[in-house]
């Protein structure tokens, strides 16, 4: 089995392989806690020097399946290669990756240097070899000035920071980040995302990074594997996840949307909903007898209703306003259609209308930017399409 000496000194394979330093192959990986399938014959294939994420709800088996790739859990069936090799009679230390906790793990009572250097003395590494390399890892981080100290006296953005370097002092060739960010509060977690995709960038290492958080994994990877009860319901970058999403459980999990739902009409081109006719550019496929239409908030036009606005025959509707919120460079609306049933709309700030709760207001929006879906109730019934009450 290859280490992290070995793995740096060995041959070259061709780029982009399955074969490469780097590159993670899941066949058909199955993992049950008693009747609990956590994990169903799931595969996938991450190129070397990706940033991949794993995003899902609580439960969706993202995190089972970072842990059976880092050695913490063994499948049930299916198997693992991790640079062309499998892995999976192999031990955690012995598969050329490194984890980094949403806890941190760091020993308190070790200075950060301390706690850096620690896996390089497991592996009876000179320690010649282990002040450079510790120095190296924490100037990558920019914590070198903090070696000294303790864990208890930094800040969680420093502690994450410690974490990082003492993952990555032995250059592994994937890192595993398992909710790395959760702790943090939204300001240095926004801060740490850049930090962490430009890390990645000059490293050339590839990452799997397990969120719940849409935001993080929209801002930071090459490729999203949005999962639904252990299996993956799409895989694509970030523009083709949120734009053409493949289901209405991803369109609901990735950014926010407007569901209309009702009996599909006109060809399979509407959707007929108690509060509006919505149309779409482009067909559900035939079968479908009740259906969802999706639109963004952003792509929603908002004005105050009078007497002499016509609706215009495609998506439009009227809803008293009842709520409006300042969210820096945009405004949103919250807008009542009836008893069962809001609309949210984003506009620009610098565009956005001048509107009181209470107001009569017209809500329009194009053919083009409606998605249809078959019904999914499933998704539904399981909190992942969010119900249209408010």
């Amino acid at each position: 089995m290859t280490t992290a000496t070995d793995a740096e000194t060995a041959p070259a394979t061709t780029p982009g392989s399955t074969e490469s330093r780097g590159a993670v192959l899941l066949e058909g990986i199955t993992k049950r806690y008693g009747d609990q399938l956590a994990v169903d014959d799931l595969s996938l294939t991450i190129q070397p020097g990706e940033f991949i994420s794993l995003l899902g709800p609580s439960g969706c088996g993202k995190t089972t399946t970072l842990r059976m790739i880092a050695g913490f859990e063994h499948p049930d069936a299916g198997d693992i290669k991790v640079s062309g090799r499998s892995v999976l009679n192999a031990p955690p230390y012995r598969r050329d990756v490194n984890t980094v906790f949403q806890a941190y793990a760091l020993f308190p009572h070790f200075s950060v240097a301390e706690n850096v250097a620690y896996g390089l003395q497991q592996r009876r590494t000179p320690k010649s070899e282990i002040r450079e390399k510790v120095t190296n890892a924490l100037d990558l981080v920019q914590m070198r000035r903090f070696g000294d100290r303790k864990p208890t006296q930094l800040s969680g953005g420093q502690q994450q920071r410690v974490a990082l370097a003492r993952a990555l002092v032995n250059r592994p060739a994937v890192l595993l980040l398992d909710e790395p960010l959760g702790a943090l509060d939204r300001q240095l977690r926004e801060e740490m995302q850049l930090e962490l995709k430009l890390l990645q960038s000059r490293l050339g290492i590839t990452f799997v990074f397990v969120t719940h958080d849409q935001g993080e994994a929209l801002s930071m990877s090459d490729r999203i594997a949005i999962m639904r009860a252990g299996r993956i319901e799409q895989l694509a970058d970030a523009d083709t996840v949120y734009a053409r999403p493949a289901s209405a459980y991803v369109a609901a999990f990735v950014g926010q949307q407007n569901f209309f739902r009702g009996p599909v009409t006109e060809a399979g081109a509407a959707i007929s909903s108690p509060h509006a006719l919505v149309r779409a550019s482009e067909p559900l496929l035939p079968g479908a007898s009740l259906g969802e239409a999706a639109v963004r908030p952003e792509y929603i036009r908002i004005e105050i209703d009078d007497a002499a606005v016509s609706l215009p025959g495609a998506n439009a509707t009227r809803g008293e306003l009842i709520g409006v919120s300042h969210l820096g460079d945009t405004m949103q609306y919250l807008v009542r259609l009836g008893d069962d049933q809001s609309l949210i709309v984003r506009r620009p700030t610098p565009d956005s209308p001048a509107l009181q709760v209470g107001d009569t207001v017209v809500c329009t929006w194009a053919a083009h930017h409606v998605l249809l879906f078959p019904e999914d109730e499933a998704a539904r019934e399981g909190g992942y399409v969010p119900p249209p009450t408010l």
